[in-house]
């Protein structure tokens, strides 16, 4: 069974969004992502300070399977990467909701990210989506 933590967002996509600030938001890949991944053995992180739209491929998990694009949950800046998947990738695979986050978005207000959250999915909404 995977796991789908309450508290965080998601996306079609399987990529979980987790709400550290005010204007921030940290992203990385469900468990159910990973487990279909397989063993991940490269990432290839975006970089900072770039601007980032709704669905735009901005970072690329490569599995032992496949390669899997990873895609901008919101419209905002990329504030931070995760340097230690670099030369980590498995961390994806043995904890895909901490150590294994991917990269943080920073948003201009507020008020619109709470907004741009509420339109993502919920975990029940998640499970509908991976049939959990």
């Amino acid at each position: 069974m995977t796991q789908t933590p309450e508290d965080l967002r998601y996306t079609e996509e399987h990529e979980w969004v987790q709400r550290i600030g005010p204007t921030r938001v940290r992203v990385g890949i469900t468990d159910y992502a990973q487990s279909q991944l397989g063993d991940v053995v490269f990432v290839q992180l975006p970089e900072t300070d770039k601007e980032v739209a709704v669905g735009e491929s901005i970072a690329e998990v490569e599995s032992t399977k496949s390669v899997s694009d990873i895609y901008a949950p919101i419209a905002a800046k990329v504030v931070a990467v995760n340097e230690d998947l670099t030369p980590q990738p498995e961390t994806l695979n043995t904890d895909p909701y901490g150590d294994g986050w991917l990269f943080e978005l920073e948003v201009a207000d507020a008020a619109g990210l709470d907004a741009t959250l509420d339109e993502l999915l919920d975990a029940a909404g998640y499970q509908g989506v991976i049939g959990g």
